[in-house]
């Protein structure tokens, strides 16, 4: 979202957040009331960043980006009882909801051109056996499947593995999505006879799967986070009233596999965990080398060194820390 404006007063014709309207106004309105000596407009540019700072305050310490923005000002050295006239543009980030929207609760679909990480956070499929007395004697995880689908395509499996496999920091899927394209996916689990539980899919509707995005709140008959039984994977995406907090630009998959009364005691939406994160393509190093070696075959351009890249195949400039960065 970019915001502009240029003013000699307080009045600011402002598109977009009531938040950053206020900030902006009250602080250009202060910024543009000159006392009673010359004032260079240097320091009121200084001000000005103090400003923006503010504002970045408000916003999710996840989030991807900052608001970045330019103030000019003419002249640049006011004399007592005039006004400078102040010309500004601020971008504030971008949210989840201004690149995709989710549809019958787990349909992911792109407005405009963007790639996606998939992570799993955490499954807690369990089998157990109950002693004489209906107690737990012992227990197992057992094994589960995350798959995605495309644009209405064939599913194909991302993960597979119990708790104990899973590395939440490590992207099983990317994928570049057009605008109208689609991200779908489904869960489900190995059951004692080596066949397959039923699959929840989110193309088909399943209440079994949701797609959740920052401040929502998990459709559970029972809080997740008043449960003596939540799992440890997903405490961090939990606040202290159940709302989930991830960051503005990424949508949770939570999955129920082994109930699907929602009304049951055991439909938690707890056995799959998803993280999806969206970002803009990174500039790539165009021929002028890289982090690692000092040169890239992969995008030779016009280097002489290329052929002494240790990795032909990876751009080195194009790195996992650049993921959910906004190009500008």
């Amino acid at each position: 979202m970019e915001i502009v404006g240029e003013s000699l007063t307080d009045d600011f014709p402002l598109e977009g957040s009531n938040k950053m309207h206020a900030i902006m106004k009250n602080g250009f309105a202060s910024l543009a009331s000159v006392g009673k000596n010359v004032v260079t407009i240097k320091s009121l540019l200084a001000s000005a960043v103090v400003l923006l700072a503010t504002w970045s305050g408000h916003g999710q310490s996840r989030s991807p980006v900052i608001p970045v923005g330019t103030l000019s000002a003419y002249p640049t050295v006011v004399q007592a009882g005039t006004h400078p006239t102040l010309t500004w543009s601020v971008t504030v980030p971008e949210v989840v909801s201004d690149i995709v929207t989710i549809q019958n609760g787990g349909t992911i679909r792109a407005q405009r051109e963007v790639y996606a990480d998939i992570r799993v956070l955490g499954t807690s499929v369990k089998r157990v056996w109950l002693d004489s007395r209906g107690r737990i004697a012992r227990w197992e995880w057992v094994p589960t499947e995350a798959s995605v689908s495309k644009s209405g395509g064939s599913l194909s499996r991302i993960f597979y593995g119990t708790n104990a496999e899973v590395v939440p920091n490590k992207i099983v899927y990317s994928t570049r999505l057009l605008a109208g394209e689609t991200l779908d996916v489904a869960g489900r689990y190995s059951v004692s006879n080596s066949s397959w539980s039923t699959r929840f899919y989110s193309a088909a509707g399943s209440p079994n799967i949701r797609a959740l995005r920052n401040g929502d709140t998990p459709p559970t008959t029972s809080p997740l986070y008043q449960q003596p039984s939540l799992e440890a994977f997903l405490s961090p995406i939990l606040d202290s009233q159940g709302r989930i907090k991830i960051g503005p630009r990424d949508v949770v998959y939570l999955m129920e596999l082994t109930h699907s009364n929602p009304y049951d005691g055991g439909y938690d939406l707890q056995d799959l965990a998803l993280l999806v994160s969206f970002y803009d393509k990174v500039n790539g190093n165009n021929g002028h080398g890289n982090n690692a070696d000092g040169v890239d075959s992969s995008n030779p351009g016009s280097s002489p060194l290329h052929q002494s890249d240790t990795d032909p195949t990876i751009d080195d400039e194009i790195s996992s820390g650049s993921r959910g960065r906004r190009l500008r």
